[in-house]
């Protein structure tokens, strides 16, 4: 597949480093000469200079060749623009832009076929929020993504010390009266897909597939706390502190901070339910002042990723069990769960990990890219010549670094065992490391 990146910032690098470690055809297009050069060290694609909305910059690239054209630079104008391009002179068949202005992604109008047939437009912003109001609905989790309408949750959670399957090797977990399917470790800087003589150890997020009647019976056998969410702290009131707060303000009590006067005006005016409050919602004597203790999670929002990562810090140690931290930064995703928070969330990862869907072979109806992208969650409908369909799970040859974690049969979920086999029209939830993407896309096509 011959992929066209516009824009050599933080969203396509990342997409750019996934697809050079799968061999895809890339050619990455920016003005800026320095984020060309980053790539170039780093990443094996080739490099145009040039601005991304130029027709002859476009004709170098080879659009007339190209499957697709991923428009992600930081203008929403140059992104549409370069996919109007890209369907009227170019014919390329498919047209993906990261949108960022509220007024742009929701014009359906604009967007639609007729028009500049974008399919489909991200918002980073959207993407977090979504993310963010996930985590607050199922807040024992690290990480949660549902799949099928919510029949399906692919859990990740972090375990405690307490936690009665720490230093136990998985083929020493108890029945629970259900499978339990253990798809990926995290363990610090190292991710694995575990066997059973592999021990659980405390602070692994562990990744699941669990249906949806099942959930509260496995997050109590990892020995995780499942109290709802009462009390939310939100610090920022930028637009993914707006999205969330309109989330669940009906549901949630919320206290949403921002230090921008004319920002909290407008928030109270949009609000109904949630309290507004001008201020600092990183300073010590605020949240003391907002009681701090009795929050159930605090997250902050705000546009500086270390101010983020401090104040989540500050919250967790005035006594809030779970925290949130947004930040832009990718290489400070690791460095943040090191420091012990519970969640955090890169705009830039999501976006990439959304974009990435329509990149893969085969019908990927969902992916979500973990651990700094070197993980996959996919959700695929096995084709019907897949050389999976039929054959018992422990007679197939999967490449190294994958497991199936769940078959989906209509409505019915099955978390598989060994005897276990795919059939046609089956969807399958698969886990996989980024080097086996490849041969496993191949297997299920």
């Amino acid at each position: 597949m011959r992929v066209i990146i516009l824009g050599a910032g933080e969203v396509g690098y990342q997409i750019a480093r996934y697809l050079s470690m799968e061999s895809q055809d890339v050619i990455v297009i920016d003005r800026d000469k320095s984020k060309l050069n980053r790539l170039a060290e780093d990443i094996d694609v080739a490099i145009l200079e040039g601005e991304v909305s130029d027709s002859e910059v476009l004709r170098v690239a080879g659009a007339d060749r190209a499957d697709m054209v991923l428009a992600v630079t930081d203008s929403d104008e140059a992104n549409m623009i370069a996919c109007l391009l890209a369907r009227t002179m170019f014919n390329v068949p498919r047209r993906i832009a990261r949108i960022r202005n509220p007024d742009h992604f929701g014009n359906k109008q604009l967007l639609s076929r007729e028009n500049l047939d974008i399919n489909p437009a991200i918002n980073p912003e959207y993407e977090s929020a979504e993310a963010v109001t996930r985590l607050l609905r199922a807040p024992f989790a690290s990480t949660i993504e549902s799949f099928e309408d919510g029949l399906v949750y692919v859990v990740g959670c972090k375990l405690p010390e307490s936690s009665p399957l720490a230093g136990k090797s998985l083929k020493e977990v108890p029945s629970v009266g259900h499978r339990l399917l253990f798809g990926l470790v995290e363990r610090g800087d190292e991710i694995f897909i575990p066997g059973g003589n592999d021990v659980l150890q405390p602070g692994d997020i562990v990744y699941l597939p669990v249906p949806r009647d099942l959930i509260a019976a496995t997050v109590a056998m990892l020995g995780i706390d499942m109290q709802p969410v009462r009390r939310v702290i939100i610090n920022g009131g930028g637009r993914i502190g707006y999205a969330v707060a309109a989330a669940l303000e009906r549901t949630v009590e919320i206290k949403i901070i921002d230090t921008d006067l004319e920002r909290c005006k407008y928030l109270s005016k949009q609000l109904h339910r949630a309290i507004v409050l001008y201020g600092d919602g990183s300073e010590q004597r605020m949240l003391s002042d907002e009681n701090i203790a009795a929050t159930d999670v605090y997250i902050s929002v705000t546009n500086n990723d270390e101010l983020n990562i401090i104040a989540c810090l500050l919250a967790k140690k005035l006594g809030v069990s779970k925290t949130i931290a947004v930040v832009n930064r990718t290489d400070y995703v690791s460095v943040a769960h090191g420091l012990g928070l519970h969640s955090v969330l890169s705009p830039r990862l999501l976006t990439a990990s959304s974009i990435l869907r329509y990149v893969r072979q085969g019908e990927v109806l969902s992916l979500t890219a973990i651990a700094d992208g070197r993980a996959e969650i996919l959700e695929t409908r096995v084709g019907k010549n897949s050389q999976i369909i039929g054959v018992r799970l422990k007679d197939l040859r999967l490449p190294s670094g994958c497991v199936i974690g769940a078959i989906i049969r209509g409505p019915l979920v099955i978390i598989p065992g060994g005897n276990d086999a795919v059939a046609p029209d089956d969807k399958v939830i698969v886990f996989v490391l980024r080097e086996s993407i490849r041969s496993i896309e191949q297997m299920l096509a």
